[in-house]
């Protein structure tokens, strides 16, 4: 599997945001938009006219930690996302979510937290584009990895060998070679990159 690198945009300055995403595209698969709703998640980001603003070639990977996602949906494939992530925990049918993300014209993801088992989510495994691991519990940056969340990594990339598994949370150069090693192939890092004096170096270092 490819190995990919999302840079989170959480931590950036929003004021200059597609400033720094300029200078972050040369080094990025993906960009990772965090979205938190204050409900599902304790803190409260951006929402779709926000991603609307954002100007950039780079693929946008929105990551809706938003209770019911399937009203906004829509809002966000209107937006230019590329990829829309919603959360196990949050939508109230997940099957007929993912569905209406692909009529969206968006790739398919789903979220689990790290309290979360997978088989939260065997149903709709097969319907995925890709399926997002939570390193750490969703809604604040900056937290430690949690190793435990690797076993279901491997599970995943076991019975589903083909598919995109991201993980999210504590990803630094001593945490991606964990995560690489169990099978996940899109690594998500916003601190690490983000507060890093070349950005170029250190997504290098997640690569090795």
């Amino acid at each position: 599997m490819q190995l990919k690198i999302t840079p989170s945009i959480l931590g950036i300055d929003y004021g200059r945001m597609n400033e720094h995403l300029a200078e972050l595209a040369p080094h990025s698969d993906m960009f990772h938009v965090d979205v938190m709703d204050g409900n599902f998640v304790p803190n409260l980001t951006i929402g779709a006219p926000v991603v609307a603003c954002i100007k950039t070639e780079v693929p946008l990977d929105c990551h809706l930690m938003i209770r019911n996602p399937h009203r906004y949906i829509e809002d966000f494939a209107k937006a230019g996302a590329a990829s829309i992530t919603i959360h196990a925990e949050a939508s109230l049918h997940l099957a007929p979510d993912v569905e209406k993300i692909k009529k969206a014209g968006c790739k398919a993801c789903v979220a689990i937290s790290p309290d979360t088992p997978v088989e939260k989510i065997s149903a709709v495994l097969p319907m995925l584009d890709m399926v997002l691991v939570m390193s750490v519990v969703p809604g604040f940056g900056g937290q430690a990895f949690i190793p435990e969340v690797l076993d279901k990594v491997r599970w995943i990339r076991e019975h589903y060998p083909e598919l995109d598994i991201q993980i999210d949370g504590g990803i630094n150069d001593k945490t991606a070679p964990l995560a690489i090693e169990a099978g996940a192939n899109v690594l998500v890092a916003g601190s690490y990159i983000l507060k890093s004096e070349d950005y170029g170096k250190a997504v290098e270092s997640l690569k090795k």
